[in-house]
């Protein structure tokens, strides 16, 4: 069950990536902080493609970079898109919105492929990923002002509803989701290693759009400022090579989906330590939920005999 191992990898890094990233990019004032995250994920993800091709030879050429490049874009527009709104809302109700994505992987795979070999078990885990996922990401949406302003008393940094706070964690479930989908397609054709670098690759040429950009605005760059953006990069590169792995399992995107999806769980257990954010009993009770669906999934794979 190697793709599940792999998946809590990715959960892990990708949780810690969350919580840099949002401490890179929370000053309300700073508008370009999003184009500077890129930038800094694609300097990362440029040395590690490096490294991956000239001291572990790994294979790589245009048609490569070409085959994966829809999936590329798809990765990189959600991820800016998520960056841009850690400015407007918390990272307790951010990242449980953006991740509701793994919940629609499952959901198209089911659709799209059947019920296969998916025991009763198994389903019902992902669904409690599903419902635990998607639940806490809409709480927000049903909580009065009193209850958010004291549940914010002890963080420095105060949020007020908007339409855009939610439309662009939104915007980012929708295309990652896609995505997602498309990967596990698409590393039917291609090896792991080499999509990553592809992808990888990619992320590099973004940066570098981005620091144009960056350039031509007068942006100015301090070391306070960017630290925590690279070494959420970091995190986000490593949680990336993850994830390249238990998604390449095609016959477990159903459920591997869901598990990498559960990382915006421990990216509220993060906020809540370091950036004091507080959580209602509603919180706590969707992430009892999601926690205990990614448990018995992991047990499923290992009383079915996948290994």
């Amino acid at each position: 069950m190697n793709w599940f191992w792999f998946s809590v990898v990715a959960l892990l890094c990708w949780s810690g990536s969350d919580l840099f990233s949002k401490i890179g990019c929370r000053e309300q004032g700073d508008k370009t902080a999003h184009l500077k995250m890129v930038l800094a994920v694609g300097v990362v993800m440029g040395i590690h493609a490096a490294v991956e091709i000239f001291v572990q030879d790994v294979p790589i050429s245009l048609d490569i970079i070409v085959t994966y490049l829809p999936v590329s874009l798809l990765y990189i527009f959600s991820m800016m898109l998520g960056y841009m709104g850690l400015r407007y809302i918390e990272l307790s109700i951010s990242s449980p919105i953006c991740n509701s994505s793994g919940a629609l992987v499952a959901i198209l795979t089911l659709v799209t492929a059947g019920l296969g070999s998916i025991s009763g078990l198994q389903l019902g885990a992902t669904a409690l990923v599903c419902v635990g996922v998607v639940g806490l990401g809409f709480v927000d949406m049903h909580e009065d002002d009193e209850a958010r302003a004291a549940r914010q008393s002890l963080s420095n940094y105060k949020y007020a509803k908007s339409l855009i706070a939610i439309l662009l964690p939104v915007l980012y479930c929708v295309l990652d989701a896609a995505g997602t989908f498309a990967d596990s397609l698409v590393l039917e054709r291609l090896d792991e290693d080499s999509a990553n670098v592809a992808y990888e690759l990619t992320f590099l040429a973004a940066g570098l759009v981005c620091l144009i950009i960056l350039l031509c605005k007068h942006e100015r760059f301090t070391f306070r400022q960017e630290t925590p953006k690279y070494v959420g990069a970091c995190f986000e590169t490593a949680g990336q090579l993850a994830y390249i792995y238990a998604i390449a399992d095609s016959e477990h995107v159903a459920m591997s989906a869901p598990i990498i999806s559960g990382y915006c769980l421990a990216s509220v257990l993060w906020s809540r330590i370091f950036l004091k954010e507080k959580l209602s009993w509603k919180h706590y009770a969707m992430i009892a939920l999601a926690v205990l669906g990614i448990v018995l999934l992991g047990l499923s794979d290992g009383l079915t005999g996948d290994v």
